[in-house]
């Protein structure tokens, strides 16, 4: 009788899972092409999620090749664990005003392409954020509509999450996948009903396309909740992202062949080859994040260049099906136009260029297939070797309140699996 009971929970409880693309991506608007460099991250040294606990510094900043010094204000919304907006009102959430000027601004020096940088540092005098929770940061004109906005999520440390990366249990996908097991320790928070009032989402490398959520704590020990499923948590592990470096904007260097100066500088990459037939090579990376840097000059924010990235994919044929995107957190993780590429017959090969600001990139080819979820392995493959991080984002409602609460994120990396 035991036996067939846990059989039915199990059963039950998989059906629970859904694995949602694009979650975030109906709280989005990209931005306009005369925006540029769009980040938003904490101040911690190699962080790059929009990931912050409650009353820790984040950043917004971004480059209008305009130059004209345009007058932008901000605003903050709160949202609910579907990225729903969460309908409370801003004194609930904010202190301060419900928007606010970006004041921080200055344009480009010495440099070919001209832009003004804006940057708004929260919380500051006039916004502070009081309750945890999803969020989205919207930058708008002078005439109040949105330019763009970026999601982000604050969380305010009640449970402690311990997360760990394994082998892929399903032997169909023992070398192409990576399961994730998780533990939620709440010795300090009474929670009533942890199957109800708790959810969790877990994402690859903090791309939002990646997420993976509702799913039901397996087993309950004390005050512990453990999501050791041995397959529903699975991510294709992908490969490692491919890079290249325009510090030194002037030369080739690794990855870049050629640059050239017409109106502005061009960078020419080496050609990539699709990776999906070869075998898993170590390639270090930073998954799939940029960092913005210059060795030309001091500040990389106002003298920083742009300079027209040219991508190169080799492809004998022509995919009829999918369509293929350069993918990164360059342009927060987005498929659009701007990075869909486009096969030329001659070269017999898929092409794009983008406009980039000096610095480290990380990037991969991905497809977009017809149920709208984005391949990473149709052309690059998967190894359950490639390094990748997770992080569980754990959220938690009560009965009888408004609004979801982010209570703990925990995080670990597949460098070292555990079988």
């Amino acid at each position: 009788m035991f036996s067939i009971t846990n059989n039915i929970l199990s059963i039950l409880v998989c059906i629970c899972f859904v694995k949602v693309g694009f979650t975030q991506q109906k709280a989005v608007i990209n931005p306009p092409s005369n925006i540029k460099s769009v980040v938003l991250s904490p101040l911690t040294a190699n962080e790059y999620a929009p990931i912050i606990k409650l009353g820790a510094p984040l950043v917004l900043s971004f480059d209008d090749l305009d130059a004209q010094q345009e007058q932008y204000r901000y605003k903050i919304e709160h949202y609910d664990y579907n990225w729903e907006s969460s309908n409370l009102n801003a004194t609930e959430f904010l202190n301060g005003f419900n928007d606010d000027l970006i004041r921080n601004f200055e344009n480009s020096f010495n440099t070919l392409q001209d832009y003004t940088h804006y940057t708004v540092r929260i919380p500051n005098d006039n916004i502070s954020i009081k309750i945890s929770g999803n969020y989205v940061i919207s930058v708008m004109d002078e005439d109040d509509v949105v330019v763009f906005s970026k999601p982000f999520i604050v969380y305010d440390p009640l449970v402690d999450v311990g997360v760990s990366t394994h082998r892929s249990r399903d032997i169909s996908t023992i070398n192409t996948k990576q399961n994730i097991q998780f533990v939620i320790s709440y010795p300090n928070l009474a929670i009533n009903n942890p199957s109800n009032e708790l959810k969790v989402a877990v994402y690859q490398n903090n791309d939002w396309n990646t997420v993976i959520k509702n799913m039901k704590p397996q087993f309950m020990r004390g005050t512990q909740l453990l999501y050791k499923y041995n397959s529903n948590i699975n991510f294709w592990a992908g490969n490692e992202f491919l890079f290249f470096d325009t510090k030194q904007i002037r030369n080739a260097s690794n990855n870049i062949y050629r640059t050239e100066l017409k109106d502005i500088f061009n960078t020419y990459l080496y050609s990539d080859e699709p990776r999906l037939q070869t075998p898993y090579t170590l390639n270090p990376d930073i998954n799939g994040n940029f960092v913005l840097r210059t060795i030309d000059n001091d500040d990389v924010q106002l003298e920083g260049d742009y300079t027209l990235v040219h991508f190169n994919l080799l492809a004998t044929k022509e995919l009829k099906s999918d369509p293929v995107y350069v993918y990164g957190n360059f342009n927060d993780w987005q498929l659009n136009d701007d990075n869909k590429m486009i096969y030329n017959k001659k070269t017999k090969s898929y092409q794009t260029q983008l406009l980039l600001k000096q610095g480290f990139y990380n990037y991969k080819y991905v497809t977009l297939e017809k149920d709208g979820t984005v391949n990473h392995q149709a052309i690059d493959g998967s190894h359950f070797q490639t390094e990748n991080n997770y992080t569980a984002i754990v959220y938690y409602r009560p009965f009888g309140t408004r609004y979801d609460q982010v209570i703990g994120v925990g995080s670990g990396n597949s460098e070292s699996l555990r079988n």
